[in-house]
């Protein structure tokens, strides 16, 4: 199994950003991946000052992004994950922070609605994104249960808990996470903290430039790092054995230790 996360940076061209989405998920399947993970929000960069809001660009899931997303991965016969803005009809002052993932034949298996908004550090994300209202569920595939994170999410451990608890194996994490002071130490501690405390693999794709951090990264179970990008554009791509999680629950089983009836909040 092979796993790509493309770094990119993200413009408010939707058609160059959807042409760049292509070639690198060419490039990944090229060079073997079964999987590639897109940052968040990677259908257009919609900077404050711009003017343009997250929902003066967005589109249906049936729309030119997502079908030229799904022609990408059928094309490439690989998965593909990536985070877009989705309208919701009748409203146009917000929109959904979704993320899509695809099959090898371009199927939609998933549509996640981002349900935790970055509502932090002076920004308020719900002003512009709809709050999904529907709790993840976990993906089947030929080499184990796929979980998904967006970004900010990773700062609430019950989210990733509660998809261990169905059964993920692998979560896959669009992120466009802002860069700032100790931000992007958050980043790197917290994605290795939900790698070993669910005993799963994580694979991360940020946004590059512009107002984020970049160093995308893959970690294993026991929350070694097998890949990271930089501050640059980039893909890595790294060889994953999907057997190394159940050798590390074998060794760590944390998750079947759990005792829920002390957590039981009053």
């Amino acid at each position: 199994m092979k796993v790509a996360v493309a770094q990119l940076k993200s413009s408010m061209d939707k058609s160059e950003n959807l042409q760049k989405a292509k070639e690198y998920i060419k490039k990944a399947a090229d060079l073997g991946a079964d999987f590639v993970v897109l940052p968040e929000m990677y259908m257009a960069f919609t900077p404050a000052k711009s003017g343009v809001r997250p929902s003066d660009i967005a589109e249906p899931l049936d729309g030119i992004f997502v079908t030229g997303l799904a022609e990408a991965a059928r094309g490439n016969q690989v998965y593909v994950i990536c985070g877009i803005y989705e309208s919701k009809p009748g409203e146009t002052a917000r929109c959904y922070n979704t993320t899509v993932f695809l099959n090898r034949s371009g199927e939609l298996l998933q549509a996640y609605h981002k349900t935790h908004l970055y509502d932090a550090f002076n920004y308020k994300e719900s002003d512009s994104i709809i709050p999904g209202s529907e709790a993840q569920d976990v993906i089947e595939t030929e080499f184990g249960k796929v979980g998904m994170m967006v970004c900010y999410e990773i700062r609430f451990p019950e989210i990733s808990r509660q998809l261990a608890l169905k059964g993920a194996d692998f979560f896959f994490i669009p992120a466009g996470w802002v860069a700032g002071p100790m931000k992007e130490d958050h980043w790197k501690t917290l994605l290795r903290a939900r790698a070993i405390e669910n005993t799963v693999y994580i694979f991360a794709a940020d946004q590059v430039e512009n107002i984020f951090s970049g160093q995308s990264m893959m970690v294993d179970p026991m929350g070694v790092v097998l890949a990271s990008a930089g501050e640059e554009e980039s893909l890595i791509i790294s060889e994953i054995d999907p057997d190394r999680i159940k050798r590390v629950r074998e060794k760590l089983p944390s998750v079947a230790d759990r005792r829920p009836e002390f957590y039981t909040m009053v």
